[in-house]
């Protein structure tokens, strides 16, 4: 086992998980509740690491990191390294690559909000952060969890990019992938199996968490905003709006 490689991709999947969280957040509440014109061709911008071959996103991310981009020329000139074959490189590339695995579950979250919530949100006066902070967060929060779950494995399995953007430098940028091909190429099955078991406990836990969360999410009673206590002064104006409500559905 390659424990500097897996502390590595453990450090390159946490920085990334967390870097994608306001931006997943802000992102997928935007995608789920804007009318934008451009909101379809957002969504596919957002998922073209989905579909684009790990080469062809490696090389596009190695030109604009490289030293002959604007990028890559001021990272150079500010540190003396350069940007490509570097960790903030490789994070960089990673928060790119990532982005649609953080993004579409929250999207998803958010999308599963009642419309009549915003609608009593309005009625009590309540802002758009307090909205969020409310009544959106904690409806959407095992949406949030996944995304930032299905983040950090993906990132710990990436191997096309990772090879391309940050190369094979052990402490830099070997990350725990790279190093089960090195151990492959050397004939070492045995330290390339104990972690490939590895990867793959951590997919098969991901994905059992992901689909748990899901279930959950599906099943969280949608009424569960309502339980929380009104801002000051729209006590009445929550009633009313329930009684609304009420009437509507009856």
């Amino acid at each position: 086992m390659d424990w500097t490689a897996l502390r590595l991709s453990a450090l390159l999947a946490l920085a990334t998980a967390l870097i994608l969280l306001p931006l997943g957040v802000f992102a997928g509440r935007w995608l789920a509740r804007s009318q934008h014109p451009l909101r379809a061709l957002a969504e596919a911008a957002l998922a073209l690491p989905l579909v684009l071959p790990p080469t062809v996103l490696g090389f596009y991310l190695l030109i604009w990191l490289g030293g002959g981009s604007a990028l890559g020329a001021w990272y150079q000139g500010l540190s003396g390294r350069t940007l490509a074959f570097s960790f903030e490189g490789l994070l960089l590339a990673s928060l790119l690559f990532n982005i649609p695995f953080a993004v579409m579950p929250m999207q998803r979250a958010f999308e599963a909000i009642p419309a009549e919530l915003f609608d009593a949100a309005r009625t009590c006066g309540l802002s758009n952060w307090r909205t969020l902070t409310l009544i959106e967060l904690p409806l959407a929060w095992r949406g949030i969890l996944s995304g930032l779950i299905m983040t950090a494995a993906h990132t710990l399995g990436e191997f096309g990019v990772v090879l391309m953007v940050g190369g094979n430098i052990a402490g830099q940028t070997r990350t725990i992938s790279i190093a089960i091909y090195d151990r492959v190429q050397a004939f070492d099955m045995q330290a390339a199996g104990a972690m490939s078991a590895t990867l793959l406990a951590v997919s098969l836990l991901t994905l059992l968490a992901s689909g748990w969360l899901s279930r959950q999410r599906m099943s969280a009673p949608k009424a569960a905003a309502w339980q929380r206590p009104p801002p000051q002064g729209g006590a009445k104006k929550l009633g009313a709006a329930r009684r609304f409500f009420s009437r509507r559905k009856g």
